[in-house]
């Protein structure tokens, strides 16, 4: 089985491109915080991705540099000659399918708002994901175990 989930924010506008068969296809990198952090080492892992058609298209108009992003794709290896001569060996992810994460406001677009995404202010508002050091000083995180606490 080949399959990736990444969660992170792009970390560079993504490029568009068309292909001589008139193909879409836009290349960008996303950057995905590490979940545990070691004094000394990154805390983030740069990951390129790939889309094509219609989903490149929209990438390209809605999304850019800063702004989140959940993709689902697959691994893809290949190779290139260079211009150099030299055989260049290229990983990258190619997507299947993704989401925009976030509120409009969080990091550049290049486009305008997406229809199907949520405002922050909004998400906030209706309780969905509020950061701990603006919950009330009552508010206690909960051990994760088999117990139900009621």
């Amino acid at each position: 089985m080949n399959k990736v989930v990444l969660v992170g924010r792009l970390a560079r506008d993504p490029e568009l491109r068309t292909t001589t068969t008139g193909k879409s296809v836009s290349s960008f990198s996303i950057a995905v915080d590490r979940r545990y952090k070691q004094e000394g080492q990154p805390t983030a892992d740069f990951f390129n991705v790939v889309a094509w058609g219609r989903q490149a298209e929209i990438i390209n108009q809605y999304l850019g540099k800063g702004r989140e992003i959940a993709i689902n794709g697959r691994l893809q290896s290949r190779s290139y000659v260079a211009k150099d001569g030299t055989k260049r060996y290229v990983t990258e992810v190619v997507l299947e399918e993704f989401d925009f994460i976030g509120g409009r406001n969080s990091g550049s677009n290049n486009g305008g708002g997406y229809a199907g995404t949520q405002n922050q202010d909004q998400s906030q508002a209706q309780g969905n994901n509020m950061p701990l050091d603006q919950m009330d000083d009552e508010f206690h995180l909960m051990a994760d175990d088999d117990d139900v606490p009621f």
